[in-house]
């Protein structure tokens, strides 16, 4: 199929949906993105720039916005999610009578359902009824601001269906672009919802004066916890070696462009988590599913020290202190 010919309905207009829906059109597929705010869509569509997230950045003509969700919907071929995790099941509900019957859904999103312990892709499946055939997970190591620029960046799409997952690689593969495709849909997920969690220790660490080795120790341990829970799960290791587990997991970790490590850098310097959330305009996914993923840690009989010391941190049963103190003095063991 001319990939002119494809659409792609984008919900929503937050950073990395732009970003996205900025790759599509780049990759010629025409891209119709859902915006909550009228004046953003309104933007988009006169000016093609999305004025409140990227107004330096002039968006594709074949980029349109609208605020009607099933106007946004009509004659998709792919509905790209990137909302917040926990606002998922009710949104995908309303939008849900609107999917058409051949529509592939591609998640954008890095969290674990608080309450359930389900995946996004499990979410998606149970409220839309949609097989998870048709249902595939875009993960890596992607800044929206530097994607926003042009600057190099690969993904990897997982679903169980590979034709399908080559249908969404052609639908985004450009000039600085390239996704991979995989079937290990479970090991892309945890591994983005993992690495959420282990950005905000290394923030931790960098805001309470930690160097470098810290910071590479907190990267590679948790790395390992990340890995353990995603194994015993059915993931396969190599995918946590890959784009969506150790790419994603470095540039989260690394990059004060990232909100989790930014978010975790201001509780490092003596920040409540109140006056962070306060002062972070993005949803932070580490700090929702924190609690989520270590329940799913429990349930599988996983250790996860990194995300349980953050956890605890983030519901005040720890102070930074004892938080630095619990990773440090755990009793030595077997690397592994």
């Amino acid at each position: 199929m001319n990939q002119h010919h494809v659409r792609a309905a984008v919900f929503s207009a937050g950073s990395w949906g732009t970003a996205v829906g900025k790759i599509m059109a780049d990759a010629g597929t025409r891209v119709i993105m859902h915006a909550r705010r009228a004046e953003i869509a309104d933007a988009i569509n006169s000016t093609h720039r999305n004025s409140g997230y990227f107004p330096d950045i002039e968006l594709p003509h074949t980029l349109t916005a609208t605020t009607d969700p099933a106007a946004a919907l009509d004659g998709a071929d792919y509905l790209v999610l990137s909302i917040p995790a926990q606002s998922l099941r009710a949104s995908l509900a309303a939008w849900a009578p609107h999917i058409g019957p051949d529509t592939v859904i591609v998640s954008l999103m890095k969290g674990i359902e608080i309450g359930s312990g389900l995946r996004a892709s499990q979410v998606i499946t149970e409220v839309t009824g949609i097989p998870a055939h048709r249902v595939a997970v875009l993960s890596g190591p992607n800044l929206a601001r530097e994607i926003m620029d042009g600057q190099p960046a690969a993904a990897t799409i997982a679903c169980p269906d590979e034709d399908a997952a080559h249908r969404v690689q052609r639908a985004c593969h450009t000039p600085y672009f390239r996704p991979y495709t995989s079937t290990d849909v479970t090991g892309c997920e945890l591994g983005g919802a993992v690495k959420n969690v282990i950005a905000l220790a290394v923030g931790i660490a960098s805001g309470m004066g930690m160097g470098h080795n810290a910071q590479a120790m907190l990267i590679t341990r948790g790395l390992a916890e990340t890995t353990r829970l995603a194994t015993a799960m059915g993931a396969h290791p190599a995918t946590l070696a890959g784009l969506a587990g150790l790419g994603d997991l470095v540039a989260t970790c690394s990059s004060p462009l990232s909100r989790n490590r930014t978010f975790g850098t201001h509780l490092g310097q003596g920040l409540s988590v109140e006056q962070t959330t306060a002062a972070t305009r993005q949803t932070t996914e580490g700090v929702k599913s924190a609690e989520a993923i270590l329940a799913l840690a429990h349930a599988h009989n996983v250790e996860m020290p990194i995300t349980d010391v953050i956890s605890a941190l983030l519901h005040e049963k720890l102070t930074l202190d004892q938080a630095a103190g619990a990773l440090m003095q755990r009793p030595p063991k077997p690397e592994r």
